[in-house]
């Protein structure tokens, strides 16, 4: 990766090499239900935010734990376990976490005590557990697990920059499989903050957010787990070719994919549906609306933001839709589409992020 000196940016893009590797499973929490409530009955909210639809966490997380832990920890070891469940492993090769945020309650109620407490006689609770490592750490105490574990805090790309070191142990034989997610929650006072920057509508209505010609979007949350393998395995949900993510590059979004599709040796015309990161909001209408209609004129295009909300792991729970897609040829909102062998990701949160994921049927 080199760096122009004048501008800062990132110029040359990471890339993951080495082949394709598998999805043997994929699991979510997220303001939506099941995959199958999200086809038939997808859940709509109004106002400025989407809050998660939370499991039942005594099936995936002992009682006693429970209690102990804040909501973001609550939501990305359920996410993980139930994938692990899903998969049939037992324990990965390694644990690795994305995160912009991370545990903002237990960080707010820190804060909070310190201040209330004149910055004394403060329980290090609260602390041990704000850090942006505690949900994958947690995941590995559940689990017993004593191999690799990381996190990374890389705002719009920390989710990408999980799967990067996912997809390198693999290819380095330092790893068979590996579980790793993204996860992000919103709490009150954070949004207050955020939503003092103009970034979310008032009035927002996730049925029509997508058409939206306002400024503004929606915020959202969620936990994405995936369990990576380098071999399929007997299960495999999607099989990941190639993605690719850069910082603030100064070339179009059309360049971008057509780079991408070229060095993976693909072409447009194979792509099945494309998944963009549209949010609502009318100042990046145009450049996601510049890409459609350059390069993917009459082909099937989903959005996947009025499902989960915008927040900076958001492309965790586009992966999830796009791996459920390939596996079950159904498209939510995409009757027409008839099933999806080969699935584009692209995302670029706050236009300085864009991330292209290519996906295809096992």
């Amino acid at each position: 990766m080199s760096e122009n000196k004048d501008t800062g940016e990132v110029v040359k893009a990471r890339q993951n090499g080495g082949g394709p590797v598998y999805v043997r499973a994929a699991r979510t929490v997220s303001p939506q239900g099941t995959f199958e409530e999200l086809l038939e009955n997808p859940a709509q909210y109004l106002g400025d935010r989407l809050a998660c639809k939370e499991p039942d966490y005594s099936k995936y997380i002992d009682p006693k734990l429970i209690r102990r832990m804040s909501r973001i920890i609550k939501m990305g070891a359920a996410a993980a376990m139930e994938c692990l469940q899903d998969a049939g492993q037992p324990l990965p090769d390694a644990i690795i976490t994305g995160t912009a945020y991370g545990c903002l309650a237990d960080t707010d109620q820190f804060l909070t005590r310190m201040v209330e407490f004149n910055e004394e006689l403060l329980s290090p609770t609260a602390f041990i557990q704000s850090t942006h490592n505690t949900v994958g750490a947690q995941i590995a105490l559940m689990l017993k697990c004593h191999h690799y574990n990381n996190t990374y805090v890389h705002r719009g790309s920390s989710f990408e920059a999980a799967m990067m070191d996912a997809i390198g142990l693999m290819h380095e034989e330092e790893a068979g499989t590996v579980l790793v997610g993204g996860v992000d929650e919103i709490i009150e006072k954070s949004h207050v903050i955020l939503s003092r920057f103009g970034l979310y509508k008032k009035d927002g209505n996730t049925e029509t957010l997508t058409g939206s010609t306002t400024n503004g979007t929606m915020a959202g949350e969620g936990a994405a787990f995936f369990l990576l393998a380098k071999e399929k395995g007997e299960k495999c949900t999607a099989r990941l070719d190639a993605m690719q993510t850069w910082y603030k590059p100064a070339v179009a979004a059309e360049d971008l994919v057509n780079s991408f599709l070229e060095s993976n040796g693909v072409s447009i015309g194979s792509i099945d549906l494309l998944i963009t990161g549209e949010n609502g909001d009318l100042r990046h209408k145009e450049h996601y609306g510049e890409l459609k209609r350059s390069l993917f004129t009459g082909k099937p295009i989903i959005t996947y933001k009025q499902f989960c909300g915008e927040y900076p792991t958001s492309s965790a729970f586009a992966l999830w839709l796009a791996s459920m897609i390939v596996n079950t040829g159904k498209v939510p909102g995409g009757s027409d589409v008839v099933a999806p062998q080969r699935v584009l990701i692209y995302n670029n949160y706050k236009l300085q992020y864009p991330t292209l994921y290519l996906l295809s049927a096992c």
